[in-house]
């Protein structure tokens, strides 16, 4: 990619993020980064569980290399030897863009630029280059660890079928993460819930029912605003939980080593809580909306229902996006209390924008918008908000701990 179209494919991610993403002048690196590294993934058009990933190890690198110099938290990785005099700042910004140069290379000019602009408020001398270098060694370091972690891994999905017999040829997707090593989590099935409801009970039935009524594309019931809510929560990975990060670091006016902190932990547990959770979908292979009302189909609407959104391409249970805000929402409450009244906007229903006073109510609008989509029962968003939930209070409680 040549250095104009970068800065063509940048500058117009940029304008998409604008008001879902606030800016700030003069931020430090890890506003900056933050900024930087969001603005990039989506410009690479990353999938969803692709740019939670970025997003956790750029932020995680940031953090540890700014960390091993001002020593105030336990290392999330890095256990080696700090160099005297070393910038901090020089160090983050290093970090970060070490990271990125790996995970998003098409997009080598844009991440200079950006360290060149980072770097422009540190005072030159020695501690300038040597954080920089430092900074490097960390963002590549922490790259090494990960070369091997499953991550990416060819798609063995086998559906069920008979000899003979068409089945849709879409693979679906997130299989890699099953299997995978979490970033901070013991294993991947460290917090598998047990199985759905047995499709005879009163859980299964009450469930379907709600879904197949307020979820239809169809739906009398559904109202304006839970049409409004399901679209808005459309976004995926890390473009539909960064600003809310982003928004909780700025309300606080968090900066240096508690911002990298903040920013890395509530990532790590966004994508962990993905890995948990796609251990479980693929562990139980569980239908959608979509499948079960046309299977049990009554009346010829019940045969062509279709969900207000398109389902995703992987196995329905449990709730990934509630996975996702719970565990999020988890950090956020665990490091900053309540952090006021936060905002965004999102990129699949732009003009709109929503606003939460309390964490929880985050993210249980996400887990209703689910519902209110068609694309999920009520037991799965409960699930999924339970697993984000301890995936949340584990890792605030494994890493990146006072010291």
């Amino acid at each position: 990619m040549t250095p104009t179209a970068v800065a063509s494919t940048l500058a117009l991610a940029g304008a998409l993020l604008a008001s879902a993403v606030p800016r700030l002048a003069h931020a430090d690196p890890a506003l900056e980064w933050n900024l930087h590294g969001i603005t990039a993934a989506v410009a690479a058009n990353q999938a969803p569980t692709v740019s939670s990933r970025t997003m956790a190890l750029m932020h995680a690198a940031l953090f540890d290399a700014r960390n091993a110099i001002e020593r105030r938290y336990t290392a999330y990785t890095y256990s080696g030897e700090v160099p005297a005099g070393a910038s901090a700042d020089a160090a983050a910004a290093a970090a970060a863009h070490a990271v990125l140069l790996q995970l998003i290379p098409t997009l080598k000019e844009g991440h200079d630029r950006q360290l060149a602009q980072s770097l422009i408020a540190v005072a030159d001398g020695p501690g300038k280059a040597v954080g920089i270098a430092f900074g490097a060694s960390v963002g590549q370091a922490l790259m090494r660890q990960r070369t091997d972690d499953g991550f990416g891994a060819p798609n063995a999905y086998r559906a069920p079928t008979a000899p003979g017999v068409y089945v849709p040829t879409a693979l679906p997707v997130g299989g890699d993460l099953a299997g995978s090593r979490p970033l901070v989590l013991e294993r991947a099935n460290q917090f598998r819930p047990g199985p759905p409801p047995e499709l005879t009970g009163p859980t299964w039935m009450q469930a379907l029912d709600e879904t197949k009524a307020i979820g239809g594309r169809a739906s009398t019931t559904r109202t304006a605003e839970q049409t409004e809510v399901a679209r808005f929560w459309i976004v995926t990975g890390a473009p539909a939980n960064n600003p809310v990060i982003r928004a909780a670091v700025i309300a606080k006016g968090l900066k240096g080593i508690e911002a990298a902190r903040t920013f890395a932990l509530a990532h790590l547990a966004a994508y962990d809580a993905l890995v948990a959770v796609f251990d479980a979908k693929y562990a139980y292979n569980f239908w959608r909306p979509v499948t079960a009302v046309r299977a049990s189909a009554k009346t010829p609407a019940d045969a062509a229902w279709m969900p207000l959104v398109d389902a995703p391409m992987h196995p329905e249970y449990p709730c990934a996006h509630c996975i996702n805000a719970a565990a999020v929402s988890t950090v956020l409450q665990a490091l900053l209390g309540e952090p006021g009244t936060l905002a965004m906007t999102s990129p699949t229903l732009p003009g709109v924008e929503r606003r939460w006073t309390r964490l929880a109510d985050y993210s249980a609008e996400v887990s209703n918008a689910r519902i209110w989509s068609g694309v999920h029962y009520r037991f799965s968003t409960e699930v999924g908000a339970r697993m984000g939930r301890a995936v949340g209070e584990f890792i605030v409680g494994k890493v990146m701990r006072p010291t």
